[in-house]
């Protein structure tokens, strides 16, 4: 009765269409659940996700939750995640694709999920990172620890969004690098980033980490475009 009442006067929104969310919706209601694609990766190998990678990294794994597509309903929600202050976003979902992979029996896989970093000069602007946030939801489904120390991003770049697959390579090559405090000899990783467009940002952080010695790597997003 009382979160009717508050409701009343201070009503929720979902994140993905603007509606008011009713009672036992959280964040993103349940139209939206059903109406934003997904992508079923995780069934199928290869995939669309892997196929981005085939010649360039050598990927155990290769997955995204949802199918990303401009102006619909998910870019309104990663918009939420990304610019306007809603980490939470991030571990809903990171919760909601963790339960849906729990045959794939991951934790006998991967030893540790790292997430994609942010420089530091845009986390301390953001707040967060919200790969950290999908990757945070992610453990609590699959109990595999996160690490968020192990992989840095050394310098600042300028946003993908408008760049060619050549200039987005060029964006970000060479820009992650593996803490030298830590040991990767056997570590098995997945790596975790929200959305895959040409793949090349995954691309440089998994060639870090091979290059460092991880015995493989994996990939997780949230989403990924075709």
């Amino acid at each position: 009765m009382l979160s009717d009442f508050i409701s009343l006067f201070f009503p929720r929104y979902c994140v993905g269409c603007h509606g008011a969310l009713v009672r036992k919706e959280s964040i993103i209601c349940i139209n939206c659940q059903y109406e934003i694609p997904k992508t079923n990766s995780h069934l199928e190998s290869p995939n669309f996700v892997e196929n981005k990678f085939f010649g360039k990294v050598n990927l155990t794994k290769a997955m995204a939750y949802y199918k990303f597509e401009r102006k619909g309903r998910l870019q309104r929600v990663l918009h939420q995640l990304k610019y306007s202050n809603r980490p939470e976003v991030g571990n809903l979902i990171g919760e909601w694709y963790g339960r849906e992979l729990e045959d794939l029996e991951l934790p006998n896989l991967y030893d540790v999920i790292v997430p994609v970093p942010l420089h530091k000069t845009k986390l301390r602007r953001r707040g967060y990172n919200q790969s950290a946030q999908f990757a945070e939801g992610l453990s609590k489904s699959l109990n595999i620890p996160i690490d968020l120390s192990l992989l840095k991003r050394t310098k600042k770049t300028a946003t993908q969004t408008k760049k060619t697959r050549v200039e987005r390579w060029q964006n970000v090559e060479e820009i992650f690098k593996v803490s030298k405090k830590k040991k990767l000899t056997d570590l098995r990783v997945i790596l975790v980033d929200d959305v895959i467009t040409t793949g090349s940002t995954i691309e440089s952080c998994a060639i870090a980490l091979l290059g460092a010695g991880a015995a493989s790597v994996g990939v997780i997003a949230i989403a990924a475009a075709k």
